[in-house]
């Protein structure tokens, strides 16, 4: 019953706000208010962190082990989302892995179209390599931050930085010329995404590449020598089949990926996660595949303080 209720309030909420005939700055505004649905985990400390030039949000949670650090890059169709509307989401998640969370406030679209998303998402990671080893350093991301998230594990592996530890993609919206079939198939049943507003979306972010350009489109990009995944998608929403075809050209590319479908759940349903108890699910699930994959710096070894005051007298 709570989830048919859920799902009535996101459809009267969000689809008409997510529209191409809504202005962006509403709809930005209507997504922060829309925060206000999702829970952070009980005693998180929210600090504000610099990742060197992208601001960003630090969630540290009862959960958070040493030298174990979760990035994760919030959705929004790369228009809209930031802090407001996805860190209780990111710190949810990163209590279950173990890890702080960091989100990016990352460059949005169509004020900053591509590169930019991606520009901050490889600061942000090059500063997490400072902070801890890349084996304690996970990726994550929602939608478009999703899409974001896979991207960025190709620039890594293009670069020769030291790769991340494992993904976990929700919902992620991989294929910006939405050739897949559940575009059209799921149009009716989505109750949050139209393929109109996305089609919008994806020509604001862009910019002057080819919708089907793998830095745009991650789907069509190179799979090989990538972390283990794992993929979160309800049956409902519109960028099913962009999941479904991962799933399958991973499993050419000899990539390491799981792909777990919610039946009856729509797009981004981890969002209520604290609400809605398959959000629950799905975010301890993917947190237990991020710290079973990560492995958190030990600690240097302490010389004890007597033995220091000897030397010191020597």
């Amino acid at each position: 019953m709570k989830t048919v209720v859920l799902r009535t309030v996101v459809r009267l909420l969000f689809k008409p706000l997510l529209s191409p005939l809504v202005p962006i700055s509403v709809q930005r505004q209507g997504s922060k208010a829309a925060g206000v649905l999702s829970r952070a985990p009980r005693g998180t400390q929210t600090t504000k962190v610099d990742m060197d030039g992208v601001p960003a949000r630090r969630y540290r949670t009862n959960g958070s082990e040493n030298g174990k650090a979760l990035l994760f890059l919030h959705g929004g169709a790369y228009v809209l989302g930031g802090p407001a509307s996805h860190g209780a989401l990111a710190a949810r998640l990163g209590e279950a892995a173990g890890a702080d969370a960091y989100l990016p406030d990352y460059r949005l679209a169509p004020e900053h179209p591509h590169p930019a998303a991606l520009e901050d998402a490889f600061a942000a990671y090059r500063f997490l390599l400072k902070e801890c080893p890349a084996e304690g350093i996970t990726l994550a991301g929602d939608s478009a931050g999703g899409n974001l998230a896979l991207a960025l594990a190709m620039a890594i592996r293009d670069a020769g930085l030291p790769p991340p530890a494992a993904l976990a993609l929700i919902s992620p919206w991989l294929d910006l010329t939405h050739s897949g079939a559940s575009i059209m198939s799921r149009a009716a049943r989505d109750p949050m995404l139209s393929g109109a507003w996305l089609r919008a979306c994806a020509r604001h972010y862009a910019g002057n590449l080819a919708l089907d350009d793998p830095r745009i489109s991650p789907l069509f990009g190179s799979l090989e020598n990538l972390p283990p995944m794992l993929l979160h998608v309800g049956s409902e929403e519109v960028v099913l089949s962009d999941s479904e075809r991962l799933a399958e050209s991973a499993s050419v590319a000899g990539v390491d990926l799981e792909l777990r479908v919610f039946n009856g759940l729509w797009h981004d349903f981890q969002l209520l996660a604290g609400q809605l108890a398959e959000a629950d699910e799905s975010v301890a699930e993917l947190g237990r595949f991020l710290r079973q994959h990560s492995v958190a710096a030990k600690p240097l070894p302490q010389v004890p303080a007597r033995k220091m005051r000897r030397r010191a007298e020597a």
